[in-house]
C-alpha cells in the first residue's frame, strides 16, 4: 500500500515560503498540503487563492488544497485555475456532494471529501466509487497543533473496509496530531496519505523528518 506525506504549508515560516516550498521540493514529501480556512466553517482564517497560485509557481509536487470553508461550490474553478491538484471539500459544507465532486473533476482536479471527527463514515457509501481521496479529521479542523483522536483509527479501518467492498482507488488521509507514533499506527491501520503540519516544520531537520514519517 502507498505510503505518502502531505506537509501542511500552514505550519511553514511564511516569511520565507519560497525556501520552504524548495525544501518540500527537494524532500520526500509526495503533496504539498494547503490549509484553507475562512474564519466562518472553522474559527480561523489562513490564506486563499492568490497564495495558493504563487505556490504553483514554484511547487514541483502536486498541491492538496483543502477547503474548510462555506460554499466552496463558489470557488472550484478559482481553485483549479490558481494550480490545485486535489481540491478537498467538507462533506458537512455541501449540500449537493455529488454535483460538487462533479464540478471538481470537470476542472481538472482530483476530488476528495473530508470528514470532521464526528461524521461517520458510512455517509460517503453512495459516493465513495466517485472519490480519489478521503480526508479524515483527527482533531477539530481550524487549529494546529491538536492532540490526537483516538476513535479515528477505528474511522480509517472503517473507510478501508468500504473501499474494499466497493472495489475502488480511493485514498484515505488523515490530518491532525500526525507523528511518528500515531503516522505509523496509521499506515498500518489502512491510511495512505499522511497530513502533518507543525510536527515537520517545528522539527529542526523538517526534511529528515518527512523521510522518517514516510520509511521508518
Amino acid at each position: 500500500m502507498e505510503k505518502l506525506i502531505a506537509p501542511s504549508i500552514l505550519a511553514s515560516d511564511f516569511t520565507r515560503l519560497g525556501k520552504e516550498i524548495e525544501m518540500l521540493n527537494q524532500s520526500d514529501a509526495d503533496y504539498i498540503h494547503c490549509d484553507v480556512m475562512d474564519g466562518v466553517f472553522v474559527p480561523n482564517i489562513s490564506f486563499g487563492i492568490p497564495v495558493i497560485a504563487q505556490i504553483n509557481k514554484t511547487a514541483s509536487k502536486p498541491l492538496d488544497v483543502h477547503l474548510m470553508i462555506v460554499d466552496p461550490d463558489r470557488y472550484i474553478k478559482a481553485f483549479g485555475k490558481a494550480g490545485a491538484d486535489i481540491l478537498t471539500v467538507h462533506y458537512e459544507a455541501c449540500t449537493h456532494l455529488h454535483r460538487t465532486i462533479q464540478a471538481i473533476k470537470d476542472e481538472g482536479m482530483r476530488a476528495s471529501v473530508c470528514l470532521n471527527p464526528h461524521t461517520p463514515v458510512l455517509l460517503l457509501q453512495d459516493i465513495i466509487q466517485e472519490l480519489d481521496m478521503v480526508l479524515l479529521m483527527s482533531v477539530n479542523p481550524g487549529f494546529g497543533g491538536q492532540k490526537f483522536i483516538e476513535h479515528t483509527y477505528h474511522k480509517v479501518s472503517q473507510l478501508r473496509q468500504l473501499i474494499e467492498k466497493r472495489n475502488t482507488n480511493t485514498l484515505i488521509e488523515v490530518d491532525g496530531g500526525v507523528n511518528y507514533e500515531t503516522g505509523k499506527k496509521l499506515f498500518e491501520t489502512g491510511a495512505n496519505v499522511l497530513v502533518a503540519g507543525s510536527f515537520v516544520f517545528g522539527s529542526e531537520n523538517p526534511a529528515e523528518t518527512i523521510r522518517n514519517l514516510k520509511y521508518r
